[in-house]
């Protein structure tokens, strides 16, 4: 056996020559320099599998990891082979038997969640929450409103998200930094200790919410999922805890994460910034290109029954890690996958594929095309602060946690 810093033993079916313990997309890092400017394209470098050392919960987990796209969709697939248990754990990293749902769950579990949950989160349903979306977008951005300068992240790449996230759960806007705090414990820390903390701050507030909602159900996500059933089945009290988790947490870390890198590329490529502000209409195409090159999520499968990838062995226990960065930024489906294409509007991996697809797709996609729709007529044509650094988290999801913006 090798031994790793701190995560325990490396299993002896991991090839050494396999081991890459300098790979950057971890957990815990951050940098000063723009992740997908040097550190992405370095990351997509180098065998086609490897095995990572520490690179999960702040050190504390080992994984591969796919570099091929091909093998990535795959993965997605292949249910046979690769769970969704425990993916992220969260609820057992704080001692309780809740898991995300429907992100952590197998089938036939998983298919009984999505034929509740799809019709909520349906294109129709989502299309009906244009006015919440755009409006959430207005009020974060009247704040900017006879200002040359914000932090484009504080200003709005936060609060819009938790704005939309709050308003269709009906949560309450005044206590929207401190969600926005629990939510960073979580994501940005790299502590595992201040993880928990995050953890079980979100969860006794939501376990709350939810009573309180089944007592006095409304017209929101929560009172829906309560009320929502399959064939005379309704959700437990531990599945409308991951439920409530799962929308909580995605909705607001992913949406910021893009949100945040489209801003910045487009802060330093005034040409593509003109070109969308001169020609909306080509704005939703452009968001599936940003979707494609800054993909920033990475998520994990476990290996519940022995394969092979690429000549590999994966045994049961292992964990795959599935990084839409570098599936986005791969060379062998893309043409020229480092530079950006405002008319590509490629097909990707960013939001899964097969039967774990984002529930919340048609809302994200709405709020990235808005997000920027409404920026752009706030904010006139924008740029960097020099003089102000740029701190990046480079691993689970690579976002910017500050963007200083000047214009005028």
């Amino acid at each position: 056996m090798t031994q790793a810093h701190s995560a325990g033993p490396i299993p002896d079916h991991v090839p050494p020559h396999l081991i890459e313990p300098d790979f950057p997309l971890v957990s815990g890092h951050f940098t000063l320099e723009n992740p997908f400017d040097r550190i992405v394209p370095e990351a997509c470098e180098g065998p086609d599998i490897v095995y990572v050392p520490n690179m999960m919960h702040g050190g504390r987990a080992h994984s591969w990891v796919l570099r091929r796209h091909d093998d990535i969709q795959a993965v997605y697939h292949d249910v046979e082979h690769f769970s969704n248990r425990d993916f992220s754990a969260l609820g057992k990293l704080i001692g309780e038997t809740w898991d995300l749902v429907p992100a952590e769950q197998d089938a036939p579990q998983h298919t009984f969640y999505r034929q509740l949950l799809n019709p909520i989160f349906s294109p129709g349903a989502m299309a009906r929450m244009d006015d919440v979306v755009r409006k959430a977008a207005q009020d974060c951005l009247a704040g900017i409103e006879g200002r040359t300068s914000c932090d484009y992240i504080h200003d709005f790449a936060f609060p819009f998200p938790v704005g939309v996230v709050l308003d269709l759960m009906d949560l309450p806007r005044a206590r929207m930094r401190e969600f926005q705090e629990w939510e960073m414990m979580i994501i940005q820390s790299g502590d595992l200790d201040t993880i928990k903390r995050g953890i079980k701050s979100i969860a006794d507030y939501l376990r709350g919410v939810i009573e309180e909602r089944k007592a006095n159900p409304g017209s929101d996500l929560i009172s829906i999922a309560i009320t929502a059933e399959v064939n005379g089945r309704r959700m437990n009290d531990d599945e409308l805890m991951g439920y409530a988790f799962n929308f909580y947490l995605g909705g607001l870390d992913t949406v910021t994460a893009h949100t945040a890198n489209f801003v910045r590329h487009l802060a330093t490529h005034p040409d593509q910034q003109r070109y969308l502000r001169e020609n909306p209409a080509q704005i939703r195409t452009a968001v599936e290109e940003f979707m494609r090159a800054f993909a920033a999520v990475t998520t994990y499968r476990t290996c519940s029954k022995e394969t092979r990838i690429r000549g590999v062995t994966i045994k049961p226990g292992d964990r795959v890690a599935m990084i839409t960065t570098l599936a986005g930024r791969d060379g062998q489906v893309y043409d020229d996958p480092h530079s950006v294409r405002l008319d590509r509007n490629p097909r990707h991996l960013s939001f899964a594929v097969g039967p774990h697809h984002c529930l919340g797709v048609h809302l994200a996609r709405r709020e990235l095309r808005i997000a920027l729709e409404e920026t752009f007529k706030a904010i006139p044509e924008f740029r960097l602060d020099p003089d102000v650094p740029i701190e990046s988290q480079a691993g689970v999801i690579i976002q910017p946690r500050n963007l200083p913006l000047v214009w005028g």
